[in-house]
């Protein structure tokens, strides 16, 4: 049965949440993706999202400048189908947050890709 937004999130979620705020983004998309591949509808947008910032961060990291625009501009298109709250997840700062990266990303261009101010490096938040 497939999960949906109202349900608590699953315990991998949580675990690839950790690792995707602790920066261990490869690590992240390790964790969702045995979530996402099993899912569907909205549950599978999230996981999916989330795992694709995660691995344009790690894209951006090693300075894979079209790794990290594709992946950043995929992730959004999955998170916008996805209610703002999703299994306790801010999707709707996820997204504000990763499209502000993107543009940051975009902005500095490959040859100063390493120069885009850490603190826009998105996080992921879950609501009370």
């Amino acid at each position: 049965m497939p999960r949906l937004c109202n349900d608590p999130p699953p315990a991998e979620l949580c675990q690839g949440i950790d690792r995707f705020n602790a920066g261990d983004w490869f690590e992240a998309h390790e964790t969702l993706e045995d979530l996402w591949a099993g899912e569907q509808g909205d549950a599978r947008h999230l996981y999916q999202g989330i795992l694709q910032v995660a691995v344009a961060l790690h894209h951006w990291r090693e300075g894979n400048f079209r790794g990290a625009m594709f992946l950043l501009g995929s992730a959004g298109e999955l998170l916008a189908r996805v209610e703002p709250v999703c299994q306790g997840v801010d999707v709707a700062a996820l997204l504000h947050d990763a499209a502000r990266f993107h543009r940051a990303l975009e902005k500095m261009g490959p040859e100063r890709m390493g120069e885009v101010d850490p603190s826009l490096i998105p996080r992921v938040r879950f609501v009370a």
